[in-house]
């Protein structure tokens, strides 16, 4: 294949369905920003060609022949690999909603380095086993502070007293002192989540 060809560290913060055989997949360079890829998916694979999985960090070797709106995995070496996240459905289902909402929204240049610190904080507490929603929480509430977005002076302050003062608990408090119960933090959880749809421009779905 002719065209551009780009070396570049990834997260995969989604699949995407794709024609067989090639696997889709959304990724976060904390270079390029969001990309596209495919990798094509076989038995016999060579070693320099491991296939990708969610929440991997992998060092890519990428080509493109339409100007770099899809690429095609032609290297890969796995940096590190969370499977551990997909251990426990819960986890699973708030560590790909954090990620879904980045890969969802263009992160501008002056976001990347932000973003992927915010990525490797919070795979890492969804690895380490961390109440899921609070780190899902504490996520998109970083995601939107650093796009700008008044979270701290407009929606805090917009919050009925107990839901305010959980939230601030939730936020601020490292995970393994929390003290807000399940039903709380659900509440806080669709109340950002509101928020952000309804007020900003970040799509969480």
């Amino acid at each position: 294949m002719s065209g551009l060809s780009l070396q570049t560290d990834a997260f995969v913060l989604a699949k995407r369905d794709a024609a067989d055989p090639y696997q889709g997949f959304d990724l976060f360079s904390p270079e390029h920003g969001g990309l596209r890829a495919l990798q094509r998916l076989s038995r016999k694979a060579p070693p320099t060609q491991p296939p990708l999985d969610l929440f991997d960090e992998a060092d890519l070797v990428l080509e493109s022949s339409n100007e770099g709106r899809t690429w095609f995995v032609r290297e890969a070496r796995i940096v590190v690999r969370r499977s551990e996240i997909g251990r426990s459905y819960d986890t699973l289902l708030y560590a790909a909603g954090l990620c879904t909402a980045i890969a969802r929204n263009p992160i501008p240049e002056e976001g990347r380095a932000a973003v992927t610190d915010l990525l490797r904080t919070a795979l890492a507490a969804f690895v380490a086993g961390k109440n899921p929603e609070i780190v899902y929480i504490k996520g998109l509430y970083r995601l939107a502070r650093d796009e700008g977005y008044p979270v701290r002076e407009e929606w805090i302050p917009s919050l009925a007293e107990a839901d305010r003062a959980a939230a601030i608990s939730i936020l601020n408090q490292p995970s393994d002192q929390q003290t807000a119960d399940a039903a709380l933090t659900a509440r806080v959880r669709g109340l950002l989540e509101a928020y952000l749809e309804n007020q900003t421009e970040i799509r969480l779905r």
